[in-house]
């Protein structure tokens, strides 16, 4: 398959790691790899607007195929413009298959060649979800980079099983592929699975990269096995994977995942996880995690982290973010986000200043000291 839609160009590996800089181009826009998307799941991303976004450099966001399918309708979207124009959001979209959201709901779906029936997650109305469906509603959206449907199964789902389901999701994807309408403005990803058994991983890449997508997704991790197992998978994953596409690591985002993600190669990744924990009062900063409702910040008048030039740091003092948050204001929540998705963005830039250096595992090990208090074990 080839794509008008995306094109990625390699400017430098590093040279101790797998570590990689990059552009992405898209219709919306050029996107410097390795980067973190902000994850906007209903046309939004939780409490922060898009020019918030815009002035912390976001440089893309993800929103949720199935999601937007339930509310408001692909259909309605299509007819404001797409999702660019529906949110007011210029710069690059990216949006999965809903294949995960799909597979989460596994007391009510039954599973056959054809596609997926379950039932919403809102009402219980019986749905059915195919490649053919997903691509046609990932078309409506309009986003610039769209998923293949997959079925992603459980880490230490039985080989056997695992082993069907990675020819399911192969089956689905060229399925999927003769569906896409609009290669020419939205560049269509491959999903590689195969839970935790390497042949099958290897396999399934294989297959998947036989049919030549512009670029591949590595999914099925992040879903509750250990980090060190995620880790292993990478190291035998990315060096399979083509030099001259785009890695896409689906649903990491936390600090030392995003750190030892790029170091073996990963281009992007996209995680809720900083929206999420700003909710309840949790920050990342330079000196680590800071949970704001502790009573020991309730006369802190210094910046939530002074090393951080975001807008929340900027303006407000711990002692009132711990206000807000601990009298349930929005305010508070909205402050906390802007600062954790700004951490994690600036994060990226100063990897890529890392890589650019060939010093990027001391820059890990300089952080996770700073960050976690220890330098973590790794295999590199």
């Amino acid at each position: 398959m080839t794509s008008s839609a995306l094109n990625f160009t390699l400017h430098k590996k590093e040279k101790h790691t797998g570590a990689r800089l990059g552009t992405v181009e898209t219709p919306h826009g050029s996107i410097e790899t390795p980067v973190f998307m902000p994850v906007g799941t209903l046309a939004t991303v939780k409490s922060v607007s898009p020019e918030e976004l815009t002035d912390m450099n976001a440089q893309i966001i993800l929103s949720n195929t199935y999601h937007l399918w339930l509310r408001p309708g692909d259909d309605l979207v299509k007819e404001a413009g797409g999702l660019h124009k529906f949110m007011n959001w210029d710069k690059p979209i990216l949006t999965d298959s809903g294949g995960f959201q799909v597979f989460s709901l596994a007391d009510t779906r039954k599973i056959e060649e054809e596609g997926v029936t379950f039932k919403s997650h809102l009402d219980g109305k019986k749905l059915f979800l195919s490649p053919e469906k997903a691509i046609q509603i990932e078309n409506n959206l309009g986003a610039d980079i769209i998923m293949s449907f997959d079925e992603c199964p459980d880490f230490n789902h039985d080989y056997d099983y695992v082993k069907n389901s990675i020819n399911r999701t192969t089956h689905w994807a060229e399925r999927g592929l003769k569906a896409h309408e609009r290669s020419n403005d939205q560049a269509l990803f491959g999903i590689l699975q195969g839970a935790g058994y390497k042949d099958l991983r290897l396999q399934h890449a294989k297959d998947m990269i036989s049919l030549d997508f512009p670029g591949y997704s590595i999914g099925g991790l992040s879903v509750g096995e250990s980090k060190e197992d995620m880790y292993e998978v990478l190291d035998y994953l990315t060096p399979v994977m083509p030099e001259n596409k785009p890695r896409y690591l689906m649903g990491v985002g936390s600090p030392d995942a995003l750190i030892e993600g790029v170091i073996r190669g990963v281009d992007m990744f996209d995680c809720v996880l900083p929206t999420r924990i700003a909710r309840n009062g949790t920050t990342m900063t330079s000196q680590g995690r800071v949970v704001i409702k502790n009573a020991q910040y309730a006369r802190d008048f210094t910046p939530l982290d002074p090393e951080c030039d975001c807008y929340t740091c900027r303006n407000y003092s711990r002692a009132y973010i711990r206000h807000l948050i601990k009298t349930n204001e929005t305010f508070g929540i909205r402050l906390t986000s802007i600062h954790n998705l700004h951490f994690l963005i600036n994060l990226m830039e100063q990897i890529k200043e890392a890589i650019r250096e060939d010093r990027l595992l001391d820059f890990r090990d300089e952080f996770f000291l700073r960050y976690y208090g220890e330098v973590k074990k790794s295999n590199f």
